[in-house]
């Protein structure tokens, strides 16, 4: 039998869909996730403290978030599986989707919003102090008390890495900006406003070979690309942003992508380059990647499906 909706993604962004899907009767089947792509519930299951998503003026954990939203779709009978989707397949009707349990799947159409994962660094002390000091957003963690009127380092030489310590500038004492090479890769206008920032100063030609500290970061371990000279940076924060990886992989370049490697949807809607196929959250938002921003593309991925379904199949 096939299914009417498969829902790939367990974020803020496929559990919205979800929970939509469910209440419009479409009896969704999502799959939530193992180890592909992060964790199910995606990077939020990782966010200590979400205070910037509506109806929680004291903030609420993100783990705690993605439990209520996950409670909330199956309330409404969304049917989870905790597995992760290894491939599709998009040149059939219906779709397949085959599952690392081994089971095959058929489907009329299909909601992707398995997200982006946040480029890290690899190396024993980032794993140790990341919720301890490091973090991958600072729209997220940037106004946690521990950061407040402290200095704070951030990695990278892009618009992210600029924005955010702009952003970081609103709270930190001072924002050190860290970037291995001697120029910024991020647009003119961003690296004006970045160079004139009486609160930011960019450290050039610099790598962190080291996090430093006991149970929360104090400090970071500094290179220079060009003498090989080793200092010592004190901060009570590290933001890395040096890029997302959307989770794409499995799709094995059936749809198209931006030149970013996101999936393409047209604009104004959650339509993909192909029909019956959606496109929710981080795995096509490069630009937001908010928890709220994912919920609302994943709402109008699950209206779209729903409008899609109604006028193909009568459903």
């Amino acid at each position: 039998m096939n299914e009417k909706l498969i829902i790939i993604g367990s974020g803020p962004s496929g559990l919205t869909a979800s929970i939509y899907a469910s209440r419009a009767n479409l009896t969704p089947l999502l799959f939530e996730g193992f180890a592909a792509g992060g964790i199910p519930g995606g990077q939020l299951m990782i966010t200590s403290m979400v205070e910037n998503y509506p109806g929680f003026r004291d903030g609420i954990g993100g783990q705690k978030l993605m439990a209520e939203m996950r409670a909330q779709s199956i309330r409404f009978g969304t049917r989870i599986i905790t597995e992760d989707v290894e491939s599709v397949n998009l040149s059939t009707r219906p779709f397949v989707v085959n599952s690392s349990g081994g089971a095959t799947y058929q489907s009329l159409a299909l909601i992707l919003a398995t997200g982006a994962t946040a480029r890290r660094m690899d190396m024993p002390s980032e794993k140790k102090f990341f919720n301890r000091g490091i973090s991958a957003c600072a729209v997220c963690d940037g106004a946690l008390p521990m950061f407040r009127n402290k200095p704070i380092a951030v990695i990278g030489g892009g618009d992210t890495a600029l924005e955010e310590a702009m952003h970081l500038a609103k709270f930190g004492s001072k924002i050190y900006l860290i970037h291995r090479r001697n120029s910024l890769r991020a647009s003119k206008i961003m690296q004006e406003r970045v160079l004139k920032h009486e609160k930011i100063q960019v450290l050039w030609n610099k790598i962190v070979v080291e996090f430093l500290g006991e149970t929360l970061l104090a400090g970071v371990r500094l290179q220079d690309t060009q003498t090989g000279e080793i200092t010592t940076l004190e901060v009570a924060g590290a933001f890395e942003a040096i890029g997302h990886q959307p989770n794409t992989s499995f799709l094995s370049n059936q749809l198209t992508l931006n030149e970013a490697g996101y999936i393409y949807t047209h604009p104004g809607t959650t339509m993909t380059s192909v029909e019956g196929v959606f496109a929710g959250g981080d795995v096509h938002d490069f630009r937001y990647r908010q928890a709220v921003t994912a919920a609302g593309t994943g709402c109008m991925a699950a209206l779209d499906a729903q409008k899609w379904l109604a006028e193909k199949f009568g459903i």
